[in-house]
């Protein structure tokens, strides 16, 4: 369970409707609705009649509510409390990033402009959606965020209004699959209709998945794809192919060296790579000395 929740629930309780909240919290409807409904799951109770309008807290929700404005006070007064104790020192930049990022990109990045001591990962972020990225910096939970974006053109269902970037690295999406017992891979695109491919897909509406479909779109031959499963994290996906279970697209970084041991191969020639760019945003309206003095010194990138 997420702090954020319990400000969306206390925002509900107080305007009473989904569109009014979700506008407070800067959050689509669905978005917001979804997360309520998390949230009622991970409580095990309904705290919300929808069936009244203007809709109305249950039994269990005016109680729950009652704990939310507390527990909420207490992390605002105990932020207060650490951001005065740190006052006067250098602060470290607080950047959310993708699992598969922190994992195969940062290190390197921060080793190569010497900012290791600079810049803190803010590890919460890790199971977070794009939009999640873009959310958490218009609340300042994190200073800066880097995400994958797609260079093509693209449906994305993000608010970056309030945001600016730049970027700082470039990536690709590459087709890969495990090998079979003979050493052949274990599927090829495009696939045909008689023998479809099994894909390890992300979610459709996620910003890798959107990016892949897209791409795949733009293509002018059909291809025969059967997803297997979803799943929002590119290290969860790679164990699948790893072991045989189909293809997917998977960050070029992220299996270079499967690539290059021959643990995988690729399902299919460059065509069907997605040109990504990595980017680093930040919130407009947010600054503080060590944030703007670090945006400032960021490097152009080579080409």
């Amino acid at each position: 369970m997420e702090i954020r929740w319990l400000e969306d629930f206390i925002a509900l309780a107080r305007t009473r409707h989904f569109s009014r909240a979700a506008d407070e919290q800067h959050v689509t409807q669905p978005t917001f609705s979804r997360r309520i409904k998390l949230l009622e799951e991970e409580m095990g109770v309904t705290l919300i009649n929808r069936q009244t309008l203007p809709l109305s807290l249950t039994p269990a929700g005016e109680e729950f509510l009652t704990l939310c404005e507390q527990v909420t006070d207490r992390v605002r007064l105990t932020r207060d409390r650490v951001r005065e104790i740190s006052a006067g020192q250098q602060r470290r930049i607080m950047v959310a990033a993708p699992q598969s990022l922190l994992a195969h990109f940062l290190p390197e990045w921060l080793t190569q402009l010497g900012w290791q001591d600079r810049m803190q990962p803010y590890l919460r972020a890790t199971g977070w959606m794009a939009s999640d990225y873009f959310q958490a910096l218009a609340r300042a939970e994190c200073d800066l965020a880097i995400c994958y974006w797609p260079v093509g053109r693209c449906d994305l269902d993000i608010d970056t209004s309030s945001s600016t970037y730049r970027v700082i690295g470039q990536e690709r999406l590459i087709p890969v699959t495990g090998l079979a017992s003979d050493g052949s891979p274990c599927t090829q695109l495009p696939g045909t209709r008689q023998q479809t491919v099994p894909w390890l897909a992300y979610p459709k509406r996620g910003l890798l998945g959107s990016a892949v479909k897209a791409h795949l779109a733009r293509l002018p031959h059909t291809t025969y794809l059967t997803a297997q499963s979803e799943n929002l994290y590119a290290a969860g996906i790679k164990e699948l192919v790893l072991l045989g279970y189909g293809m997917s697209w998977l960050p070029e970084r992220n299996v270079a060296s499967e690539l290059a041991s021959g643990q995988l191969v690729r399902a299919g020639d460059s065509r069907w790579d997605v040109p990504m760019e990595l980017r680093l945003y930040r919130h407009q309206q947010h600054h503080h000395a060590e944030l703007d003095s670090l945006w400032s010194e960021l490097p152009p990138l080579r080409p």
